[in-house]
């Protein structure tokens, strides 16, 4: 996905860091922040450290955004991804699907020992 900017400028010009944390509602310190992090991302730096990031640099953010605010990777586990590691891919979540066949023999009467007691102590 890359962001649309209406801003009159043409479609690979440089923005600033204000105008890309605006276009992509991210906060220009968390940006900041992810340079440090992301070793790739890399915008220009004119005097007065302003920085201005080109189509790549957007694209970039744009992917690392994905990768830690909608498919819950970390930092750690986004920049593996980004170098095509995936170390530390995705964090793991629970099985949907278990089954109660998979469960050891005995997890089932103590679980149904745990109900019925938690059922005659609420009743009372």
């Amino acid at each position: 996905m890359v962001t649309e900017f209406d801003d009159g400028k043409e479609r690979g010009a440089l923005r600033t860091i204000g105008e890309v944390s605006q276009a992509l509602g991210i906060k220009p310190h968390v940006l900041r922040y992810w340079e440090q992090q992301f070793p790739m991302l890399q915008p220009l730096k004119r005097s007065g450290g302003r920085r201005y990031y080109r189509a790549g640099d957007i694209a970039l953010v744009e992917r690392i955004d994905r990768l830690v605010n909608r498919e819950g990777y970390t930092l750690k586990g986004a920049l593996a991804a980004l170098k095509g590691t995936e170390a530390s891919p995705k964090p793991e979540s629970p099985p949907q699907n278990a089954r109660t066949s998979d469960l050891p023999a005995d997890v089932l009467p103590r679980l149904k020992a745990i109900r019925e007691k938690l059922a005659s102590a609420l009743s009372v």
